[in-house]
């Protein structure tokens, strides 16, 4: 089980994790080791909660494919066991992204100093340009 916080794991089948051979520079043992870690979760038939899940689906993340698959790689280290920790552990991330809920803004009006202070800076900056014009006399 991959424990994303007190209330909310999945299980390990739900997620596919295959290695792959990294990208750029590494010298000879880039091409000989699949150390890069190829991670796929399919939220929509996962185990996550219905909002958990929507939520998701609804982000703009670019690692969601069209079908709802979160498609993560991760490369950076030189072993397979920390790509592959990293890889749950940006997974994790995501999810626990989706499990808070943006608290709904209240509309709010200017107080009477603010719309004062609005006015006295339209009246300033109202006398800076009458002073630039050519029809201007003192």
């Amino acid at each position: 089980m991959i424990r994303i916080n007190d209330r909310i794991s999945i299980a390990e089948d739900e997620v596919k994790l295959s290695a792959i051979r990294a990208q750029g520079a590494g010298g000879q043992n880039v091409n000989k080791v699949a150390s890069a870690i190829h991670l796929r979760f399919d939220i929509k038939a996962s185990s996550l909660p219905e909002a958990v899940k929507t939520r998701i689906l609804k982000s703009r993340d670019r690692r969601i494919n069209s079908d709802g698959v979160v498609i993560i790689k991760a490369q950076s280290h030189r072993t397979q066991e920390k790509n592959r920790s990293e890889a749950i552990g940006r997974l994790r991330d995501l999810i626990l992204q989706a499990t808070r809920v943006a608290r709904k803004r209240i509309p709010t009006r200017p107080g009477r100093a603010a719309k004062q202070r609005r006015l006295d800076a339209k009246k300033q900056r109202s006398a800076v340009k009458k002073l630039r014009s050519k029809d201007f006399d003192p």
